[in-house]
Formats: C-alpha cells, sequence, structure tokens
C-alpha cells in the first residue's frame, strides 16, 4: 500500500513562500504527533521554490489509512 503520491498541478509558475498540510494518520521522517479526532498540521517553508507542479508522498503511516484533508500554499504568479 506505500508509498502513497499525489501530485497538485497549478495553471502558471508560481513561486511558493510555504505551505501547511492538513492530515490523519500520517507520520513523516520528522515526528508529527497523532491525537486521537485531531488534524495534524504541518508547516514548510520553501527556499527557492518556483513550481509548476508539487508531488507529495506517503512513505507510513501511524494508523490504517492515512489521509491529507488540506493543502494551504501561500506564494506569487510568476
Amino acid at each position: 500500500m506505500f508509498p502513497q503520491e499525489f501530485i497538485i498541478c497549478f495553471h502558471k509558475h508560481v513561486r511558493i513562500e510555504r505551505f501547511v498540510i492538513q492530515s490523519y494518520f500520517r507520520e513523516k521522517e520528522k515526528d508529527l504527533v497523532h491525537t486521537e479526532g485531531h488534524h495534524q498540521n504541518e508547516e514548510t517553508v520553501a527556499r527557492d521554490g518556483s513550481t509548476t507542479y508539487l508531488r507529495f508522498i506517503i512513505v507510513s503511516t501511524c494508523g490504517h489509512f492515512p489521509s491529507v484533508h488540506s493543502i494551504s500554499a501561500e506564494g506569487t504568479v510568476i
């Protein structure tokens, strides 16, 4: 079942400054604390982050089924 991945495609080339991932039952190299009934929030600051695509890979889980509920990105269109 793992790894699982998904790709987000932007309509134009963008420069991303930071993004926040809201998920459930997801693990990462750095520990994301799982609290029953609460989402895990991970904020990432991008360096030189100009892109048209974002690829996310879920390599493991701390439960049966991991889920990503939202991804918020801040940036500008290039």
